[in-house]
């Protein structure tokens, strides 16, 4: 079994979002043209490095967002503490209207959700290819698979704290998500967001979930 702590959001100073993590590049690089034609610019680097504010960080089974324009992302998380590397498991819940504007924008917009329950890397490391990620999407009280696939679809961890460092390792302090996977459908918000990450090898599952509050839009 892997070992286990709880998160502590006072401890992550810095927030790192990467992107376009896939590996397969001629994927990505169509989904990237995919995106042109939707009014969404093409990123300056792949995979690239978002730097947010770490206090959109929550464990809350509840956020609020501006209208009708946002949804989730289930991805993995690598947490630089006092005592080590841990994984755990969030999303990146975006203003899909902003992200046409600008991407950064877009991503410091919404709170980030993230499970309080962490493993310790290292315990998980030597399977990670058989980690599977999985969301759920429930909407007028319709519930659907989101998002489901294996995080080999993605780079490694260490290669993208290797990109985003130049080298050196993952300052203490610092959560990183690491990329998310193609949904079923349509991208599209809902009431109610659930993810998990399973580890088969271990009979585990990391999970969270939370429902979304949409404010009114004034001007």
């Amino acid at each position: 079994m892997p070992d286990e702590r709880r998160l502590d959001a006072r401890d992550i100073k810095h927030l790192v979002i990467a992107g376009w993590t896939g590996r397969d590049q001629t994927a990505l690089e169509a989904h990237i043209r995919e995106l042109e034609g939707l009014g969404i610019a093409r990123p300056k680097s792949t995979p690239i490095f978002y730097r947010v504010a770490a206090s959109l960080l929550t464990s809350a089974d509840r956020i609020e967002v501006i209208g009708a324009d946002s949804s989730g992302e289930v991805e993995v998380i690598v947490y630089a503490l006092a005592d080590g590397m841990w994984l755990g498991l969030g999303s990146d819940h975006t203003d899909r209207k902003a992200e046409a504007i600008g991407v950064t924008l877009s991503k410091q917009m919404c709170a980030k959700p993230v499970s309080a329950l962490l493993w310790r890397f290292g315990d998980v490391a030597p399977h990670w290819d058989r980690l599977v990620l999985r969301s759920f999407v429930t909407r007028a009280g319709r519930r659907r698979l989101y998002q489901e696939g294996p995080v080999a679809t993605m780079r490694p961890p260490e290669e993208l704290i290797r990109l985003y460092t130049g080298g050196g390792t993952l300052p203490a302090g610092t959560a990183m998500f690491c990329g998310t996977l193609a949904v079923h459908g349509a991208i599209a918000g809902g009431d109610l967001f659930e993810m998990e990450l399973e580890a088969s090898v271990l009979g585990r599952k990391l999970t969270h979930a939370y429902r979304v509050e949409q404010l009114p839009i004034e001007g």
